[in-house]
């Protein structure tokens, strides 16, 4: 009788199941229903606006300890700070370039379109347009001060990104001047990261109610009625949007970095949906750092570019503020020319860096730049408030996927990219891990202290 052989093959490794997506479905569904019940009782569904922002506040709460803990292990590993410094000129000359265009392209819509042609204002339109001023908003020569904290504790509790960044590129330039005593820092605040991470990824579980509340509240207070009389405005502006991403931005990705932007936004599919869900890019912000590290970006690269750009590479706000102007002073009956309309829109450029931060940012940056620079047009805001909410939804996912494209270019213009592991992940070979957004089996200190190369070079 023969003996039976042993099976010594090796025992397959258990795959953790991944069981993020029941969440997205869940939250599909959440926005569905969110909607059923604004249209169905409206005045119950505007009492539900806490949920939505509940959820937003507990995600903004993690957004200045992750942008610290990357920054400092980006820029703390990275030996020769030349590096750093070409990462932020290169990204803030993309930004400024970028916005000038998105600028471009909304004058030319609303300047085609006129979508404010033929609608009348009332005195209730008119305080509603002065409501909208912000006081948040500040000049330029303010708004470059306020980026300094009053402590340096306060850049973690004040809610303001620039106020983080700053902090977290002083750190990180001290740990990297530091050399081999740093590492221990490096470490500890990795740990720091993964577990901030960790804790995200138990935060997103509430996603569904957040979604469920904040689209209620915002069908509800709408209505149809407010919807119908500004289509106009509103498909234009979605539509415009839709044309900048995929045309503008997929040809200038294509030409730089030979990706597809549809396979970057396939990539990023769930963090469009929170971002539709909530209408904020900031409830994105974290996974959108992960995934561009996951994605085979250098963390400086990521570090520096995606918490500026939340800040300076807002291109579809830079739209939503020229077509709304233009709206505005159509409405109004004093349309303006182009000579006009240029100063107009150079100014907000500016504006909106002032209004960084700010709760609603883009109703209230608008309101503000008219106040400054035309104080006419102020009395027209009023005309889209209304809809306000709808459009800072296409606004949130422009400016998303405007930065997670700069990100990618940065990267590849100062070749701080495996261009390799972007095909495997966008080919779906290198799953991103939803279960703690970060790679357990990734090293984020991976640089050899200097005195131990001298040793190697010795040897």
């Amino acid at each position: 009788m023969a003996a039976s052989t042993p099976d010594t093959a090796p025992a397959v490794p258990r795959v953790k199941r991944d069981r993020t997506h029941y969440l997205y479905i869940a939250v599909i569904v959440a926005v569905a229903l969110g909607i059923a019940v604004g249209l169905i009782w409206p005045d119950a569904a505007v009492q539900l606006k806490p949920l939505g922002t509940g959820f937003v506040n507990l995600i903004k709460m993690m957004i200045s300890p992750i942008i610290f803990c990357t920054i400092v292990l980006g820029i703390g590993s990275v030996r020769k700070a030349a590096k750093v410094g070409a990462v932020g000129g290169i990204a803030l000359g993309y930004f400024l370039v970028m916005s000038l265009v998105a600028l471009s392209i909304g004058l030319v819509v609303g300047n085609v379109l006129h979508p404010g042609d033929g609608l009348h204002l009332t005195n209730a339109i008119k305080q509603t347009g002065h409501a909208q001023v912000s006081a948040d908003a500040l000049p330029p020569v303010d708004f470059v001060l306020s980026v300094i904290p009053t402590t340096f504790i306060s850049a973690f509790t004040g809610g303001q990104v620039l106020q983080t960044l700053l902090v977290a590129l002083l750190a990180g330039f001290a740990l990297q001047a530091m050399g081999p005593v740093g590492q221990p820092v490096l470490r500890g605040i990795e740990h720091i990261q993964r577990l901030v991470f960790r804790i995200l990824s138990m935060v997103m579980w509430a996603a569904p109610i957040g979604a469920f509340g904040a689209i209620a509240a915002v069908t509800g207070s709408a209505g149809l009625d407010a919807l119908k009389s500004l289509a106009v405005l509103m498909l234009g502006f979605y539509v415009t949007c839709v044309l900048f991403v995929f045309v503008v931005l997929g040809a200038v990705l294509r030409i730089v970095a030979g990706l597809n932007v549809f396979s970057l936004c396939k990539y990023l599919a769930r963090e469009f949906l929170l971002i539709l869900s909530t209408s904020s890019s900031e409830s994105a912000l974290p996974r959108l750092i992960a995934k561009m590290e996951h994605l085979g970006v250098s963390k400086p690269v990521v570090g520096i570019t995606v918490p500026t750009g939340y800040s300076f590479n807002l291109d579809g706000t830079m739209i939503y503020m020229t077509m709304a102007s233009l709206y505005i002073a159509d409405a109004l009956g004093t349309p303006m020319s182009v000579g006009e309309q240029i100063p107009l829109l150079l100014f907000l450029l500016l504006a909106s860096k002032g209004a960084a931060g700010v709760s609603g940012a883009g109703l209230a940056t608008l309101a503000g730049g008219l106040q400054s620079h035309k104080p006419a047009l102020v009395d027209g805001v009023g005309l889209i408030v209304g809809i306000d909410r709808f459009m800072s939804e296409a606004r949130a996912l422009t400016n998303f996927a405007g930065n997670a494209v700069a990100t990618v270019l940065v990267g590849t213009w100062t070749k701080e990219i495996d261009k390799e592991r972007v095909r495997r992940v966008l080919a779906g070979e290198l799953p991103f891990d939803e279960t703690t957004l970060l790679d357990e089996n990734q090293e984020t200190v991976t640089e050899v202290p200097e005195p131990q190369e001298e040793a190697l070079a010795k040897a």
